[in-house]
């Protein structure tokens, strides 16, 4: 198994919550955060991670969080403005050495581009698998 990573994941929707689970069972030192402590409720029952219930754009949250040795930090929520406040602060208060945040608009990913922050676009995904579909069956041309 590679080295154990401390990973730190703001959301814990339908995909935070797979990605907290995944990741503490393959051995990593998890913490979700989430402000509706109800939202832990969809991890596996497997998670031995910590949960941290809060808003995760306030400094002492992202604190306790253990931010502060976190080697990878996943901004998941379903707010662009959260996951960039949140991967911005990770990156340049907290030295984050991987920084991943989820985008739904697409047009927004150039603003977290700039700030050294990988992103996940959702919305681009999905565009591309449908056209991509779409293109296998002689509809849409290249």
């Amino acid at each position: 198994m590679a080295k154990t990573q401390e990973i730190v994941v703001v959301g814990c929707g339908r995909l935070g919550a797979l990605l907290a689970s995944h990741l503490s069972n393959q051995g990593h030192n998890v913490v979700i955060v989430d402000a509706r402590e109800v939202a832990f409720d969809q991890l596996s029952a497997e998670f031995s991670g910590f949960t941290v219930v809060g808003d995760a754009t306030e400094m002492a949250v992202l604190e306790q969080s253990r931010i502060n040795r976190a080697d990878c930090l996943l901004a998941v929520t379903d707010e662009d403005n959260i996951n960039l406040m949140v991967a911005q602060v990770a990156r340049t208060m907290f030295e984050v050495s991987t920084v991943i945040a989820r985008v739904y608009d697409p047009t927004r990913e150039a603003i977290y581009k700039e700030f050294g922050i990988d992103t996940i676009s959702p919305t681009q995904l999905s565009a591309d698998a449908l056209l991509n579909i779409l293109h296998q069956s002689s509809l849409v041309t290249s």
